[in-house]
C-alpha cells in the first residue's frame, strides 16, 4: 500500500472524520457514538517465545482494530545509557525479529499497528529519570537515538501507521527540548507515518514539542474515585474536569487526542490512584465488576468526542504469554467482564 495514503487515512481516523479506510480500502461508517471511527488499540506484550497460535483472531475477535508493539530497552538509574537487544534476556517479542513478525502478522490479519519503543528503568520510571550533568544527558541521548532510530527505519519499511517517539519521560521532555526536536526531525527524515509521543496524565499539557508531531498521546492514567466498585455514572460525572482540560489541549494545539496507553486492573478500587493500585494489587480482592465498570465509563464519556482519535488499552497478552504471573488481578481484560463488555462496545 502507498504509504502516503496510509498517512493520510491515518490521520484523517485521528481527526475522527465520519469515515475512514480499512486496510484494503473499505469505508468504515460512523455509528450514532462515533466508537466505529475510532482507533480501538490493544498494548500487545512481547511474548517470550514466538507465536505458538496466530495471536491477531482474539484480537479482531475482541473488535480491536489496532495492536502497539513494544520493544523494552532499559535504563538504569543514574546510568547514562540504553540497553537493548544485548544480554539472552531480552524476550523473542521485543527483539527486532520478534517485532518484525509481529507487525506482519498484525498486518496480515488487517489490523493496523502503532510502534511504541519503551524504556523500562527498574525500580523507579522514566517519569523520574533525571541526570546530574549535561554530559551524562548527552551520553544518554546519544544512546537512546541509536535506539529508536533503527526503529523508525523499521516502520518505514513495514508501512507502520503510527511510531510513538517516546513514553513518559515527564522531567526529560521538558529539560530537553532541543534534544526531543532534533530527534523527531531526524526520525521524519526516516519515516513518513505519523508520528506521537506517549505523556503521562500528569504531564501531558507542558509537554513542549507538540507542534512537530502529528498527535498528543497521553498515558491516560488519571485518577477518577477510589471506591470498591464505582457506579459507571459515577465514573463519568468524575472524568468531566479531565474533559475540559483535554479538549482545551486539542483546540489549542490543533492536533487530536490518543490514549496511548490506558486501562484498569480488575481489582478494588482500580479507579483511583492506579499507580498505588499497583503495589498492592497482589494482595487486593479480584473486582472483575470494577474494571468493566471503569472501561465502560471510559468509552461512553470519550467515544463521541471529535477530537479524541482512540486509544490503547493496557494490555493484552498474547496467547497469555509474558504475564507477570497474576493475570486475573492485572489490567488485561482477557476472560474477565471487562472482555466481554469490550465487545459489545466495539462490536
Amino acid at each position: 500500500m502507498n504509504f502516503i495514503f496510509i498517512k493520510i487515512a491515518i490521520l484523517a481516523t485521528l481527526f475522527c472524520a465520519c469515515n475512514t479506510k480499512t486496510s484494503v480500502g473499505t469505508p468504515i461508517k460512523s455509528d450514532s457514538t462515533g466508537i466505529k471511527s475510532k482507533m480501538k488499540g490493544l498494548n500487545f506484550v512481547a511474548p517470550p517465545q514466538p507465536f505458538a497460535d496466530n495471536p491477531m483472531k482474539p484480537v479482531k475477535n475482541l473488535g480491536a482494530n489496532w495492536i502497539a508493539v513494544i520493544p523494552y530497552g532499559f535504563t538504569m538509574p543514574e546510568k547514562p545509557l540504553v540497553v537493548y537487544n544485548s544480554n539472552e534476556w531480552q524476550w523473542w517479542g521485543e527483539r527486532p525479529a520478534g517485532v518484525r513478525a509481529t507487525i506482519e502478522t498484525a498486518h496480515a490479519e488487517g489490523l493496523h499497528v502503532m510502534l511504541k519503543p519503551q524504556i523500562y528503568v527498574p525500580g523507579s520510571w522514566t517519569g523520574g529519570l533525571d541526570f546530574a550533568t549535561a554530559a551524562d544527558w548527552d551520553s544518554w541521548e546519544q544512546s537512546y537515538e541509536a535506539y529508536l532510530l533503527p526503529f523508525a527505519r523499521l516502520a518505514d519499511s513495514l508501512d507502520v501507521e503510527i511510531l510513538c517517539v517516546g513514553t513518559e519521560f515527564k522531567i526529560g521532555a521538558r529539560k530537553r527540548e532541543v534534544f526531543w526536536r532534533s530527534l523527531i526531525k531526524k526520525v521524519r527524515n526516516i519515516y513518513k507515518g505519523t508520528l506521537t509521543y506517549s505523556a503521562n496524565w500528569d504531564e501531558y499539557q507542558e509537554v513542549p514539542f507538540w507542534d512537530a508531531l502529528d498527535a498528543i498521546g497521553v498515558s491516560a492514567y488519571f485518577p477518577l474515585i477510589d471506591h470498591k466498585t464505582p457506579l459507571e455514572e459515577t465514573l463519568q460525572s468524575a472524568w468531566q474536569p479531565y474533559v475540559v482540560q483535554l479538549k482545551t489541549l486539542s483546540e489549542q494545539r490543533k492536533k487530536p487526542i490518543l490514549f496511548t496507553e490506558y486501562g484498569y486492573m480488575s481489582v478494588d478500587g482500580c479507579a483511583g490512584k492506579i499507580w498505588e493500585v499497583e503495589q498492592v494489587a497482589t494482595t487486593l480482592p479480584i473486582n472483575e465488576a470494577a474494571q468493566s465498570n471503569a472501561l465502560a465509563a471510559m468509552w461512553a464519556v470519550f467515544g463521541a468526542q471529535p477530537w479524541w482519535a482512540g486509544g490503547f488499552l493496557w494490555k493484552w497478552f498474547p496467547n497469555m504469554q509474558g504475564h507477570e504471573g497474576y493475570p486475573e488481578r492485572d489490567y488485561t481484560p482477557q476472560g474477565k467482564a471487562a472482555e466481554r463488555r469490550l465487545q459489545q462496545i466495539w462490536h
